[in-house]
């Protein structure tokens, strides 16, 4: 293996290692480079399809597109999909393995490493750089023995890493020092530096304790990146809140499911800036709006059982009869009709569950789980359309006479009668213009604006880039390895 691999690990979950990866693979791709990003093991809902009909985690795919390039199952060869508190859906190589318990999970670990360590080699024999990111934090000392996603990667395949931590949350200086401590001694001189992230205010104050930092550790500041406002790229898995809007011409609601799923479908509609999009999480009521979203979820049936518990299935019901749309994608589709069946427990334990009843169809999940990107119209011609399906459910029933969309090899969705209720297994139905037009124009927005979402996630990765070059010191980052 001739290429050069350098690791982004981090003080904790969410300090920005997904981002400074994708950042770094920018510059790299800006500068002439064969980059390709790298996760060995990632814990996420927010997942997405490759060409080659595999699943990996979306900030894997969003690092691919600051590369360059179309995502692959080698760039995450393990994805963890959480189905309940103690338990989750392994896929390797972008295919689901089995449900697996975590103690069940942490004896399969060692099998799990033979996945990561091929799929990093052939990426080795395609690309010169490889920018790998970890998972959480390295010093999770319960997590130690038997690790792929951290430092049991790095040691294995002997690469250079970076620390990273988050000074908007505060007391970066014990988390990078803390972290050191934890780790062992060949490990704690495999960090050969440390970022700063998130970064507000005069410099000049942060800098008696980067000095202090460096001279307790013996290891350099490698650089402080300031806080970039705005800066809006596909999240691994946090849902934020932030909107920055102009005039609002329609409001959308999305109750936010215990297990909610690739929760960027939204992204683009958070980003419209003429649509509010917002959450409303357990315990809330569903308030007025034009159209509430039923999102993707691992978990339908329990999920169901969660919007009744929260009488959102009474907030639907009022909405609808004041005029209101109502819109399910993936599991949100399959609770808009009469049943969901699980036999096999695929999501769960196995049984049935009564749907919201607003489409006549059922859905019964299988063992196979669908894993395809498609693209193709509306069923009325209006609008072309581009997405991906990731679902274990097959649905029947006499709605599906009905559908929303011709992709081409096979039809999709539904829509009701009276025009007020449809859904699709389509993720990321939002992200294509057209159809995002189309879909808002049916809400109720007459005169949708154009919108380019793309567009606007490529001037973010050239953002971040432009940003990395001017804070961190790129030169000695390419030295580390």
């Amino acid at each position: 293996m001739t290429a050069k691999t350098l690791m982004v690990q981090g003080c904790t979950s969410d300090a920005g290692k997904s981002v400074l990866v994708a950042g770094i693979c920018r510059v790299l791709k800006r500068r002439g480079l064969s980059v390709a990003p790298f996760k060995p093991q990632n814990m996420a809902l927010n997942s997405a399809v490759t060409a080659e009909g595999g699943e990996i985690g979306r900030a894997q795919a969003v690092q691919a597109r600051a590369c360059g390039l179309a995502p692959h199952t080698d760039m995450n060869p393990v994805l963890l999909k959480p189905n309940s508190d103690s338990g989750a859906q392994v896929i390797i190589h972008g295919k689901a393995l089995s449900n697996m318990e975590a103690a069940d999970y942490h004896d399969y670990k060692k099998r799990a490493m033979n996945a990561v360590l091929d799929s990093h080699y052939r990426l080795c024999q395609q690309y010169d750089w490889i920018i790998v990111e970890g998972a959480g934090s390295p010093a999770e000392i319960n997590l130690r023995e038997g690790d792929i996603a951290n430092m049991g990667f790095a040691e294995a395949v002997d690469c250079p890493v970076i620390l990273i931590a988050d000074i908007d949350r505060g007391g970066i200086f014990a988390h990078f020092i803390g972290t050191v401590v934890l780790l062992s001694q060949t490990e704690q001189q495999r960090i050969k530096g440390f970022v700063v992230n998130r970064f507000r205010g005069d410099i000049g104050l942060l800098q008696s304790g980067l000095d202090w930092l460096e001279e307790r550790s013996q290891k350099p500041v490698l650089g402080v990146i300031p806080y970039l406002h705005d800066l809006h790229l596909e999240a691994e898995d946090a849902i934020s809140t932030a909107q920055q809007k102009g005039e609002i011409k329609l409001k959308l609601i999305v109750p936010v499911f215990t297990r909610i799923s690739n929760h960027t479908d939204f992204d683009a509609l958070r980003q419209h800036p003429n649509v509010s999009l917002e959450f409303i999480g357990k315990g809330q009521t569903l308030p007025p709006c034009d159209l509430i979203i039923l999102p993707g979820t691992k978990n339908t049936r329990q999920d169901l059982a969660f919007l009744r518990e929260n009488s959102w299935d009474k907030d639907i019901e009022k909405h609808l009869r004041y005029g209101g749309k109502v819109m399910g994608i993936c599991g949100g589709f399959q609770m808009l009709g009469n049943a969901v069946h699980d036999p096999f427990a695929i999501e769960g334990e196995a049984g049935s569950s009564a749907g919201l009843g607003y489409l006549d169809f059922e859905t019964t999940l299988q063992a196979e789980k669908t894993l395809r990107q498609a693209s193709g119209n509306f069923i009325d011609g209006q609008a072309c359309v581009t997405g991906y399906e990731i679902h274990a459910g097959e649905s029947t029933g006499p709605a599906l006479n009905d559908p929303l969309l011709d992709l081409g090899s096979h039809k999709d969705g539904a829509i009701s009668a009276d025009g007020q209720v449809l859904g699709s297994y389509l993720h990321g139905i939002f992200d294509h213009s057209e159809a995002r037009e189309h879909l808002l124009k049916w809400a109720g927005m007459s005169d949708a604006p154009d919108f380019n979402y793309d567009a606007l996630i490529e001037t973010n990765l050239d953002r971040l880039a432009d940003c990395l070059e001017q804070s961190l010191d790129i030169e000695a980052l390419l030295e580390l390895c």
